[in-house]
């Protein structure tokens, strides 16, 4: 008589299996698998997927003696992290439904894909983790994928590889313009500073999700507003050039070039954010649209303070501008700020109270696993969430960053 049904899990998380070989997953079978990574192992012999694929087949052939056994092997993304992870948990799900047990064996090749164990433990009991090494020494295959992995992250790809390009560029700048060495020293300075205080990663996210795409009709917005940016910045330079010659006050130059560079930098934002809304407005993500409704109310109060500021400090044409109408200003953009907030804010929840919560899956903002939806609290704001383990957790809806098929969080 056979035991319970087990599954053997085989992840490719970074879908070698597609980019290399042409094979799209989730391979469900022994032939299939087998069939696969043999097309991946003539694509790529050094390839460590194709062996962790192979000692699935293998304990395949060694639980199908005793057990209702199924061997699949789920693929991930190329792009890594969220996307990764999504895609194999959606996978995983397909064949739960095809193939319902209730523990599984979990076969990885040991560089990246043990990150995984808590989705599928959020699914399935996981008997045993078989962990397949090359023929090499052990901690040299772990050093090697993981600086392979890391390399592949934009997070670290931006880091090793972005910094000294961005320097490279900026000594020819220097050099072919004749600038001093302090540009590029400033620049490189100013990017540490915003590091320091976590504002560059925030950037960097924001700016990642402008998808450029010539099936979308954001196209004409965002190849609309770069020429705008950059005649802005190179306003600002030549602002500061005739500055220079018109005074030796620092402060006033600075402001000059500022000044120049606010007087045309707003409205490429606001067309890069409008045309961002059209593809989510065409998406229907109705919460994603609130969020960037607030990043074109906080460019344009950020534009007047700066503005302000440097009209004040400039103060060279009418209508002069003193340092009490530049407070004025600053308490103004503080109140209409906080204002902003807090009815986007209701809008949000609104929004969310009439979109359809209960039972989907909750995904954090790294694509771990958080639960599932049991019901909305309206008067509180929250949703109940119940974890792997069972427990009840609340989530605040203003923790919702998006709403597909899964909800994902900011945190």
């Amino acid at each position: 008589m056979l035991g319970k049904p087990k599954l053997v899990i085989c992840v490719d998380r970074d879908n070698d299996l597609y980019e290399k070989a042409g094979v799209s997953g989730p391979i469900i079978g022994r032939e299939a698998n087998l069939d696969a990574a043999i097309r991946l192992g003539l694509a790529d012999a050094g390839e460590s997927d194709t062996n962790a694929m192979l000692k699935a087949i293998s304990m395949y052939d060694q639980l199908s003696k005793n057990h209702s056994v199924q061997v699949v092997t789920l693929t991930g993304s190329a792009k890594l992290g969220y996307a990764a992870d999504d895609a194999i948990s959606t996978q995983l799900d397909r064949i739960l439904s095809q193939f319902p047990c209730e523990s599984c064996i979990f076969v990885s090749d040991g560089a990246s894909d043990e990150t995984l164990l808590p989705i599928i433990q959020s699914r399935l009991k996981i008997d045993t983790v078989e962990v397949v090494t090359m023929k090499q020494a052990k901690e040299l295959e772990k050093t090697y994928f993981v600086i392979l992995e890391k390399l592949r992250e934009p997070y670290y790809a931006r880091l090793i590889f972005g910094i000294p390009a961005i320097l490279g560029l900026l000594f020819v700048v220097t050099a072919i313009m004749h600038w001093a060495w302090y540009v590029p020293i400033a620049v490189i300075s100013l990017y540490l500073l915003l590091k320091a205080f976590g504002i560059e990663e925030a950037i960097s996210h924001v700016i990642s999700s402008f998808d450029l795409s010539v099936e979308k009709i954001s196209l004409v917005a965002y190849l609309s507003a770069l020429p705008l940016i950059a005649i802005a910045f190179w306003s600002g330079y030549l602002a500061l050039i005739a500055a220079s010659a018109q005074t030796s006050n620092p402060a006033q130059i600075i402001a000059y070039g500022i000044r120049s560079v606010l007087g045309l930098l707003l409205w490429p934002i606001l067309l890069l954010l409008a045309g961002r809304v059209m593809d989510l407005m065409a998406e229907k993500r109705k919460v994603e649209i609130i969020r960037y409704g607030l990043y074109a109310v906080s460019a344009v109060l950020f534009w007047l303070v700066f503005w302000t500021g440097a009209s004040w400090v400039v103060n060279d044409t009418p209508p002069y501008v003193s340092f009490g109408d530049f407070v004025v200003v600053i308490i103004a953009a503080v109140l209409m700020g906080y204002l902003s907030i807090n009815i986007l804010r209701v809008i949000k929840r609104r929004v969310l109270l009439n979109l359809k919560l209960e039972n989907k899956e909750v995904l954090g903002s790294a694509g771990n696993y958080v639960g599932k939806v049991m019901g909305v609290d309206i008067k509180e704001g929250a949703m109940a969430v119940k974890s792997p383990l069972g427990q009840k957790m609340m989530v605040s809806l203003q923790d919702i960053e998006r709403v597909g098929e899964k909800i994902i969080l900011s945190v």
